[in-house]
């Protein structure tokens, strides 16, 4: 099994287990479903830097990243910061996330909030609602295409963008009508190695109707501008920020590098 098969496999179970203790009449009588949501497509398209700041304790590939970092500061940081909007990992298992830092990261943060799973059941859509987020991510290589379909459909139906996902392009395949940003991940989930002339590659390929958005092996301002010329207007950054001692701090200083 590839990575990606085992934290899917291991993510059926856990969405399964959640849905014993919570129902979606439920989730959606959580304050937070009533919302007005906001738009990291407008954010992106309006920025100079297009940065998501992302927040994650650990990783497949690298282990523990910063084991002890507290969402509530990190991410208002991030906010404060300049960020065009933030991702927060919601797996605990294997990126070291919960639910509850969305819920926590919430109030302190004015830009718009990505809750990143690992996306395979409806259920998830209304959790991500319900906890505060503003759009979801849908990975092309965890869903057929009736399923990316399906699930970005519904996420419109509650107000929530939809990021997809692609690293090839036969992928692009499972673009549609109501997907908001394009994502090229220049990490192999399959491996995790990543390669950020993914995102040069597939530039060409992308429909001009998608905003587009190049994740993850990002490290240098000089990298963001190439991409940003190249046709790109979000740039989701996790590890550089999350490995210094004051990831806001470390997001500041790459931005004013722009």
């Amino acid at each position: 099994m590839t990575i990606l098969d085992k934290i899917l496999a291991d993510k059926v179970i856990e969405v399964a287990d959640r849905k014993e203790f919570i129902s979606i009449d439920d989730l959606i009588k959580e304050p937070a479903f009533a919302r007005e949501t906001l738009s990291l497509k407008a954010n992106l398209l309006a920025s100079a830097s297009g940065i998501i700041s992302e927040f994650k304790r650990k990783s497949p590939s690298k282990g523990w990243i910063h084991a002890d970092a507290d969402v509530v500061s990190v991410t208002s940081g991030y906010s404060n910061a300049g960020a065009s909007g933030i991702s927060i990992l919601t797996d605990e298992k294997y990126f070291g996330g919960t639910s509850a830092d969305v819920i926590a990261a919430r109030p302190g943060v004015t830009c718009p909030i990505l809750r990143k799973e690992f996306v395979i059941d409806e259920y998830q859509i209304y959790e991500a609602k319900a906890m505060g987020a503003d759009l979801i991510l849908l990975i092309a290589a965890a869903l057929t295409v009736q399923q990316t379909k399906d699930f970005a459909r519904r996420a419109h139906e509650l107000d929530l963008e939809v990021l997809l996902e692609v690293h090839n392009e036969q992928e692009l395949g499972h673009a549609n009508e109501f997907v908001d940003l394009l994502g090229v991940n220049n990490r192999n989930l399959k491996t995790f190695v990543s390669d950020v002339n993914v995102s040069f590659d597939l530039i060409d390929k992308i429909p001009t109707d998608f905003v587009k958005v190049s994740e993850s092996g990002i490290s240098s301002p000089e990298t963001v501008r190439e991409l940003r010329q190249a046709g790109y207007r979000g740039f989701l950054m996790g590890e550089n920020f999350m490995k210094e001692k004051n990831p806001a701090e470390a997001l500041k200083n790459f931005i004013s590098q722009l």
